[in-house]
């Protein structure tokens, strides 16, 4: 039996939907109170049909969705372009890291909004994300870049479900593009001490003794200032024979420190300042009169496990006071030039070091030590793969390395046998060899005491 034609104007109870025959416009409307709005107001929503029973199956279809909380919020539709621009901009932007807001809009702009940017946000289907996937295996993406993207949107399309934009999320069911382990390729004890023996006769030397004993990230290493670094001298008197002099004067005295981690040095990219209609012609943000945004800047360490305190190998302690003694002879020679902000790894003007140039001194480091290619983040892999190597336990690894989490250790589980082997057979010497008369001037050289 057809539903008796309601005359416009009249009501329904409150919050009860309704439906009813508009000769307006002869089709048939419902109306369907979901919630709440931002407001506070109803969130009455509206559908409309050309038959009786077209409208009433979209108005059971709301209804269902209210009753199952999954609701998507009043408002003009998104486009996954619009969200997408949306979350980068307000939600994660505010929150990342520089290098994280960059991994998110290069997936972006290269990948997401050309390959599914012009759909609506709560029509995606799993299906047009793995078709995106297909497409840009095909155009020879590597695995890495699939990964990117896939971590792009999943975060995306997370908050947008957190958000109540969507009620279903395609993402769930799209399984994650699989990546090849990175194969770890720590330098031999003679390629580290082969680049040592090069690094002390350099400025700022002493800062690859850092990387290759410590682990210290690039951006770590560079944003270490003096107070970052303690020592303590202590008596190496015989108990019976006191020489009666502090500890800091005594004639067979040694050193113990700690370097503590709390920042990082990163280079950003410049942004254009042109406000709209105002290009200012050049192609690089860095070039614009108006730029901001780049240059080196200071940030917080990479993880709360970044944040951390290390014990210096005692070799260690004497060539980071020596390269004090040598700044501040710079310092003097720069005079009005200096900048006083306490880098340990300065500018012969005390301003910070450019990781573009703390990565071409390595380069150079390699070639004048006549060792392999190897990134310079194979110094950090050195370092962790000796500790390993000499049985440290892995809790003591990941806090020296500033991991935070364990199986970062079990990755280097998989360093070729026959290289642990030859690093273990090295290992008496560590990287600084103690000297076949030693005397009591103090005790040797270890890698990083427990």
């Amino acid at each position: 039996m057809a539903r008796r034609k309601r005359p416009e104007g009249t009501r329904s109870p409150n919050g009860a939907s309704s439906i009813y025959y508009s000769e307006y416009d002869r089709k048939w409307h419902g109306r369907v109170t979901m919630g709440v709005g931002d407001d506070g107001k109803a969130d009455r929503r509206h559908v409309k049909r050309t038959s009786e029973a077209d409208v009433i199956k979209a108005v059971r279809r709301l209804e269902r969705e209210r009753d199952s909380g999954s609701v998507r919020k009043a408002g003009p539709a998104w486009t996954v372009e619009k969200w997408l621009d949306h979350w980068y901009e307000q939600i994660a932007s505010p929150s990342v890291r520089y290098k994280t807001r960059t991994y998110y809009r290069t997936a972006i702009d290269k990948y997401l909004l050309p390959g599914i940017g012009a759909h609506r946000l709560d029509r995606l289907e799993s299906e047009h994300i793995e078709r995106l996937y297909g497409r840009l295996r095909k155009d020879g993406a590597r695995s890495s870049t699939l990964l990117q993207v896939h971590r792009t949107l999943r975060a995306a399309l997370n908050e947008a479900e957190r958000r109540d934009r969507i009620t279903k999320n395609p993402i769930r069911v799209v399984r994650s593009p699989q990546t090849e382990e990175t194969e770890i390729e720590p330098l031999t004890v003679d390629d580290a001490q082969a680049i040592l023996a090069v690094a002390r006769e350099r400025r700022n030397g002493v800062r690859w003794a850092v990387a290759l004993a410590l682990g210290l990230r690039q951006g770590e290493a560079l944003g270490l200032k003096w107070p970052d670094i303690g020592t303590e001298w202590h008596h190496g008197c015989p108990g019976a024979s006191p020489c009666g002099k502090p500890p800091e004067d005594c004639t067979r005295r040694h050193a113990t420190g700690t370097l503590t981690v709390r920042r990082a040095i990163q280079r950003q990219t410049w942004q254009h300042g042109c406000g709209p209609g105002e290009t200012c012609g050049r192609k690089r943000g860095a070039d614009c009169p108006r730029r901001h945004g780049g240059g080196l800047i200071v940030v917080e360490p990479k993880s709360h496990a970044g944040r951390r305190v290390i014990s210096l190998p005692p070799p260690l302690i004497p060539a980071l006071i020596e390269h004090r003694s040598v700044q501040e002879d710079e310092r003097r020679l720069a005079a009005e030039l200096w900048r006083n902000d306490g880098w340990v790894f300065a500018q012969p003007t005390g301003k910070p070091t450019d990781p573009r140039a703390d990565y071409g001194e390595w380069k150079g480091l390699l070639t004048a030590a006549g060792v392999r290619e190897a990134r310079l983040h194979d110094a950090r892999h050195t370092a962790a793969t000796m500790l390993l190597v000499l049985g440290v336990a892995e809790r003591a690894v990941m806090d020296i390395m500033g991991w935070s989490k364990i199986d970062m250790a079990q990755r280097y589980m998989h360093v070729p046998d026959e290289l642990r082997q030859r690093i273990a057979s090295q290992l008496g010497g560590l990287l600084w060899k103690a000297s076949e008369d030693d005397d009591d001037d103090g005790p040797g050289g270890v890698l990083v005491p427990a």
